[in-house]
């Protein structure tokens, strides 16, 4: 269902794996990938949303750095994707965003759903661009959490996350306390099924509620 496509961004040209519904789109996704690339398990969450309708696009993140970015779930894997996030930025990372919802517009109301580092990315598209957005275990959303939103975001966190404490959940529910902060008896990157924390009545319940999110905000 998916294939690679290209599209420009202030940042370059950007490679990214796209997704199409069937039929007419309900609307439009930006998926944002974890620090691991877009490897096998981002492709298949991206093409996992084009089955519920919406167009779907993964962007390489990394591009402007390194590009054919596909690391494994090991020690190596993150210490790569680590150095990578740190080399692009979190404000590249937004004009990125940016651009990939600017080349989804045709298809309708445009949104972002983000993993991990992803999960950051996205909060900072729904506080910034105004792209209604769905945070998966964001670790480094707390320095933000105080900018006023520009358009609805919901959250994601596993309860047994050891990179985001209770104390970090909280700021979130008390700092937007508008926006829906969910809880899973789970650890981090529990929608991940390659990875050990998966854990799959969590991810079947956040699953449910991201795509009523959408269907509110988008379709």
């Amino acid at each position: 269902m998916g294939h690679w496509t290209t599209f420009d961004s202030p940042q370059g040209r950007i490679s990214a794996w796209k997704a199409e519904p069937a039929d007419t789109p309900r609307g439009a996704l930006v998926v944002v990938q974890e620090i691991f690339g877009v490897n096998p398990h981002v492709r298949a969450v991206t093409e996992s949303f084009a089955t519920e309708g919406y167009v779907a696009l993964a962007p390489a993140y990394f591009d402007p750095i390194e590009t054919g970015v596909e690391l494994g779930y090991d020690a190596e894997g993150v210490a790569h994707g680590r150095e990578l996030i740190a080399a692009l930025g979190l404000e590249r990372a937004v004009d990125i965003t940016r651009a990939a919802a600017d080349a989804l517009a045709a298809h309708g109301k445009v949104g972002t759903v983000g993993y991990c580092w992803g999960g950051t990315v996205a909060l900072l598209a729904a506080l910034r661009l105004g792209l209604p957005s769905v945070s998966y275990y964001g670790a480094r959303n707390v320095p933000f959490l105080g900018e006023t939103p520009k358009a609805p975001v919901m959250f994601h966190f596993g309860e047994r996350d050891a990179s985001i404490p209770p104390e970090m959940v909280r700021q979130h529910r008390e700092r937007l306390p508008q926006m829906d902060t969910h809880t899973y008896p789970a650890g981090h990157g529990f929608n991940c099924d390659l990875r050990a924390d998966y854990e799959p009545a969590s991810a079947l319940l956040a699953r449910e509620r991201t795509l009523a999110f959408f269907e509110r905000h988008l379709a």
